[in-house]
């Protein structure tokens, strides 16, 4: 269960004034009276706020039980019980996440909240720990603002993606099931009964539950470098080297887990560069299991990619193949920039990873004659002038880097879609 008295005082006060506070917990629930009052139904029955509006101060509600745990959770596309407080979360999973919404007063048309107003706030961060706060007020409410959060924790740091599309209201009206913006994430929407007009009627008839999605994605701490070189050629490894139209290149993609966790269901995927024509059987994986290096027997590396298994806390892999150099569309006279990238991807998640190498391709032009002007009178022909024309020939793109022929990219572009800031600010 949250604690109620830890998050009472100037901890809440400061959550809706705009106060950073590092802790999740500490937001809980709150309002903005800085601790409003329970009641029991029995109490709401003899007129306990016959003359006021109260939002969500119902200690024995039938359907969530205390309304100060108004925000639950559970794992989306299950039957899970909805919980009020905490939820054990994993890599690459969804979860619902519902706020209940609820005008107190028993006299339902006669005592209607107005201006009713929700909204969630996913953080940006990445944690372990981290709270989604649901805020819901109404103009005339007292307090005007009360909030309340549920804590996700992981065995591992993640960040939260919210599901975009994924709000929507239900109660026992026709609008249940309308989908709400998704500046309910943020901003906030207006809510209402029979239309989301701001007005809710008071009594539990009049309820509803907003709801919304958000994705666990865990944030893994990997590396993913990648170099070429020519078959025949130098027994070294290099970002880029030159070769020729019909040459056999060898790629060598290296993954390193920097992380202190284990990284399970590892993912290796080639986005081969265009005029580079993948060798088939060719793919061998090199690990601790693997010195010598082991054959994969699918050629899915250039398609689908290849999962290599799970690895421990600093541990390594390394994957080779090879590509023939061909011409499809190359212009002569300049550097033709093959590119292509590797992409590691970790678990069921988004992080992903990637380097590239580059072949460079320097096709020489033809000499071309000019012919001669026929003539009445024989002559002897002159000498053609030699000619050299310099093309700078752009190459299609394929996958995530293709570059401009003539282009040469210096270092390697490195992404992740789990790198982000480590603290936030929150505003409600």
């Amino acid at each position: 269960m949250k604690n109620i008295k830890a998050v009472l005082g100037l901890a809440a006060f400061a959550a809706v004034a705009g106060t950073t506070l590092v802790a999740p917990s500490v937001f809980a629930w709150g309002d903005s009276a800085n601790g409003r009052p329970t009641y029991t139904n029995d109490q709401i029955n003899n007129g306990a706020i016959d003359d006021k509006i109260v939002l969500n101060s119902i200690s024995d509600n039938p359907t969530v039980g205390n309304e100060l745990y108004f925000v639950q959770v559970r794992e989306d596309g299950t039957e899970d019980l909805w919980k009020p407080s905490e939820i054990t979360v994993e890599d690459g999973k969804t979860y619902e996440i519902r706020m209940y919404v609820h005008n107190n007063n028993r006299k339902g048309t006669e005592m209607v909240a107005k201006d009713v107003f929700a909204k969630f706030i996913v953080p940006t961060s990445s944690a372990k720990e981290l709270s989604v706060n649901g805020v819901l007020s109404a103009s005339n409410a007292t307090p005007n603002k009360v909030w309340d959060d549920v804590v996700l924790k992981g065995n591992s740091n993640f960040h939260l993606t919210y599901v975009s599309g994924s709000a929507k209201i239900e109660n026992k009206t026709a609008i249940s099931g309308t989908k709400l913006a998704d500046s309910i994430v943020g901003n906030g929407v207006t809510l209402g009964y029979d239309s989301l007009n701001g007005d809710l009627p008071g009594c539990y008839g009049y309820s509803a539950f907003v709801g919304i999605k958000v994705k666990v994605t865990y944030d893994y701490d990997f590396s993913v470098e990648k170099k070429v070189r020519v078959i025949g050629g130098e027994k070294n490894w290099f970002d880029q080297v030159y070769a020729k139209i019909g040459d056999t290149v060898e790629y060598k993609i290296s993954y390193k887990n920097t992380s202190s966790v284990s990284e399970k269901n590892v993912v290796i995927l080639e986005k081969l560069g265009s005029n580079l024509e993948y060798v088939k059987g060719s793919t061998k994986l090199y690990n601790s299991n693997n010195k010598e290096g082991v054959a994969i027997s699918s050629d899915n590396l250039t398609t689908s990619g290849i999962g290599i298994g799970d690895y421990a806390a600093g541990t390594n892999a390394t994957i080779t193949f090879r590509a023939v150099v061909k011409n499809n569309n190359f212009g002569c006279g300049a550097d033709n920039v093959l590119r292509s990238w590797s992409q590691g991807y970790i678990g069921k998640n988004d992080t992903m990873k990637q380097d590239y190498a580059d072949v460079l391709v320097h096709p020489a032009c033809p000499e071309n004659t000019t012919p001669e002007t026929p003539t009445p009178t024989p002559v002897t022909p002159e000498t053609p002038a030699k000619q050299t024309t310099t093309t700078v020939t752009v190459l299609p793109e394929t996958g995530a880097g293709s570059i401009a022929a003539g282009v040469l990219g210096a270092g390697s572009l490195v992404t992740s879609a789990g790198a982000y800031l480590t603290s936030r600010k929150k505003r409600f």
